[in-house]
C-alpha cells in the first residue's frame, strides 16, 4: 500500500535550517531599511526642530534689540543697561547680558539673572565673531549663534552688536524641550523599527511555512525511501515549481520501486537456484564420494599408472563436497535461516579442540586462559576458528599465535586474535578479505581455497552478533581479531542444543 507523506516533522529550527536562515534573511532587510528610515526621519525632524526654535528665538531676540536697546543713550548707565536686560530676557523665553562702556569708561555687563546666564558662559569664539567689524553696514547690527552644552543641558547662545559704538548683547535659551521632543520621537522610531523587525520575521515565518513545508516534506520522503520505505509518495497539489518537484520524485521512486523489485525477484530465483542446485548435487556427491573412498583404500594396489589419477579424483571430489556444503550455508544465510545452536561453552577448549582436529596443535602457539566461559554455538566458532587459523598458517608465515581474553565482564564481550608473521596483507586488499570469492592474485583463479571461508566466517560471527576485522601488525604480518559478545542477541539464539542447519567448513578463502 502506498504511503503519502506530508508530515511537518519537529517543529525546532536548527541553526543551520534554511527556515532561520530566511528569517534573518527578511529581518535583516527590514532592519536595514527601518533604520535607514527612522535615521532620515529622525535627522530631518531634528533639524526642523531645532531650525524652528532657534529661528524664533533669534528674531525675537533680534526684535527686542532693535526696539529696547537701540533706544539706549549713546553712553548708558549700567542702571539702564540692566533695565533693558529685564525687560529684553526672562525666565519664560531666554536670558540676556548687554555690555558696554558707562559714562566714567568702566566696562558694564548686565544680565536679566546673573545666576542663570553672564559673559563666561558665552564662547570665546562667538564673542570674536560678534565684535569683528563688517564692511558693510546695511544693518543695524550683526547676528551670530552657535549652539553649545552647559552642565549636560543644551542651549542656543547668539549675539549681536549694534552698529556704531552700540551695546553688545547676548542671549541664552534653553533647548531642553526641544530634546525632549526629539527623545520621544527618537523612542517611537526605535519601537517603530522593533515592530518592523517583528513584522518582518512573522513575515518570513509565514513564508518560511508556505515555501519549506514542501521541501521539509521532500527530505523527510527521501529519508524515508533510503530507509528502505519504497512505497512512500508525496501528495501533490498546484501547478508551480514544487508541485513538479514532488511529481518527479513520486515518478523516481516508483521506477526505483520497480526496479528493485525485479532485482529482488532476480536474486530470489539466484538463491532458489543455488540451493535447488546444491540440495539435488548432495545424492549423487554422497554416491560418488562412498565410490572415492573405496578407490582411496585401493589405490596401494592399483597400477601405478591409474593411482595418480584416482588420487586426483578423490582430491577433487571432497573439494567439491566441501564446496556443495559452502554454498548451501551461503543460501542459508543469505535465505535468512541460519539459527544459533547455542550451548555455554569454555571458549579455550572449543579453539583447542578445534586446533586438535585439524592437527594444528604443534603448529601454533596458543594463549587462552581456561575458564572464560560464553553462550555460543559451538559448531559455527569452530568454523571461524578453522577458517582464521588456516587462513594465517597457509598464507602467512610462523609462528601463527592464538590469543584469547575476556572484556567487559558477565555482559562483554570475548575477544580472540589471531596473528601470524608473513608478509601482511597488501592495503588494497584490506577492505575485501571478507567478500566473496575475493582472491588477492586474479591469476590463481583455480586453487585449493574457495574464496568464502573468511566470508562464512564473518557470517557466523554476524550471527552472533559480533565481527571480525583485519590488519596489519606493525612489525609485520596480519592479525585477525574476532569479537563475540558473551551472551548472543535473543532473537538468533536456539537452545535447543540438538541438531545443526549445515556441516562444518574447515576451508578458508583465499585472500593473500
Amino acid at each position: 500500500m502506498t504511503r503519502a507523506f506530508g508530515g511537518l516533522g519537529s517543529g525546532l529550527l536548527r541553526w543551520t535550517s534554511l527556515r532561520l536562515r530566511l528569517v534573518a534573511v527578511f529581518a535583516a532587510v527590514a532592519l536595514t531599511a527601518a533604520v535607514s528610515v527612522s535615521g532620515i526621519a529622525y535627522w530631518l525632524n531634528r533639524d526642523a526642530v531645532l531650525t524652528r526654535a532657534q529661528n524664533s528665538a533669534l528674531n525675537d531676540f533680534r526684535d527686542a534689540l532693535q526696539r529696547d536697546a537701540a533706544s539706549l543713550p549713546l553712553i548708558p548707565t549700567c542702571e539702564s543697561l540692566n533695565n533693558a536686560a529685564t525687560r529684553i530676557g526672562g525666565p519664560d523665553t531666554y536670558q540676556v547680558v548687554l555690555i558696554d562702556t558707562t559714562p566714567d569708561n568702566a566696562p558694564c555687563a548686565a544680565p536679566s539673572n546673573r545666576d542663570a546666564f553672564t559673559l563666561d558662559d558665552v564662547p570665546q569664539s562667538l564673542q570674536r565673531a560678534v565684535n569683528t567689524r563688517h564692511a558693510k553696514d546695511d544693518n543695524k547690527y550683526h547676528l551670530h549663534w552657535e549652539r553649545i552644552s552647559l552642565q549636560g543641558h543644551p542651549y542656543l547662545v547668539a549675539g549681536a552688536r549694534i552698529n556704531g559704538d552700540g551695546p553688545t548683547g547676548y542671549m541664552l535659551k534653553s533647548l531642553d524641550a526641544e530634546r525632549k521632543d526629539l527623545n520621544s520621537l527618537a523612542w517611537s522610531l526605535g519601537i517603530a523599527t522593533l515592530l518592523a523587525l517583528v513584522g518582518s520575521a512573522l513575515l518570513a515565518q509565514a513564508a518560511g511555512s508556505t515555501v519549506l513545508r514542501p521541501v521539509r516534506r521532500l527530505g523527510e520522503a527521501a529519508q524515508r525511501l533510503g530507509e528502505g520505505h519504497l512505497d512512500t509518495r508525496l501528495k501533490v497539489s498546484g501547478t508551480d515549481e514544487l508541485a513538479e518537484m514532488s511529481r518527479t520524485f513520486n515518478n523516481a521512486a516508483e521506477a526505483l520501486e520497480t526496479r528493485v523489485e525485479e532485482l529482488s525477484a532476480r536474486e530470489a530465483a539466484s538463491r532458489r537456484f543455488v540451493a535447488d542446485m546444491s540440495h539435488e548435487l548432495r545424492t549423487p556427491l554422497t554416491a560418488i564420494t562412498a565410490v572415492t573412498d573405496v578407490l582411496e583404500d585401493e589405490a596401494e594396489a592399483l597400477d601405478p599408472m591409474i593411482a595418480p589419477a584416482v588420487r586426483l579424483v578423490v582430491s577433487e571430489t571432497r573439494r567439491l563436497n566441501e564446496l556443495v556444503e559452502t554454498l548451501m550455508e551461503v543460501t542459508r544465510f543469505d535465505a535468512g535461516t541460519a539459527k544459533l545452536r547455542v550451548d555455554e561453552v569454555d571458549v579455550a577448549d572449543m579453539v583447542m579442540a578445534c586446533m586438535d582436529a585439524r592437527a594444528w596443535l604443534d603448529s601454533v602457539e596458543l594463549d587462552a586462559p581456561r575458564g572464560i566461559l560464553a553462550t555460543l554455538d559451538p559448531r559455527r566458532l569452530d568454523v571461524i576458528m578453522a577458517n582464521l587459523i588456516g587462513n594465517a598458517l597457509k598464507h602467512g608465515g610462523s609462528p601463527v599465535k592464538v590469543a584469547l581474553r575476556a572484556e567487559g565482564g558477565a555482559d562483554g564481550e570475548i575477544v580472540i586474535e589471531v596473528s601470524d608473521h608473513g608478509p601482511g596483507i597488501p592495503e588494497d586488499v584490506l577492505p575485501h578479505v571478507f567478500d566473496r570469492f575475493y582472491k588477492a592474485d586474479a591469476s590463481r583463479a583455480r586453487s585449493e581455497g574457495s574464496g568464502l571461508g573468511l566470508s562464512i566466517a564473518m557470517e557466523n560471527a554476524h550471527i552472533h552478533g559480533g565481527d571480525i576485522t583485519a590488519a596489519n601488525a606493525p612489525g609485520g604480518g596480519a592479525v585477525f581479531t574476532l569479537r563475540l559478545p558473551v551472551r548472543p542477541r535473543s532473537e538468533d539464539a536456539d537452545d535447543s542444543g540438538n541438531g545443526t542447519d549445515g556441516g562444518a567448513f574447515p576451508g578458508s578463502g583465499e585472500v593473500r
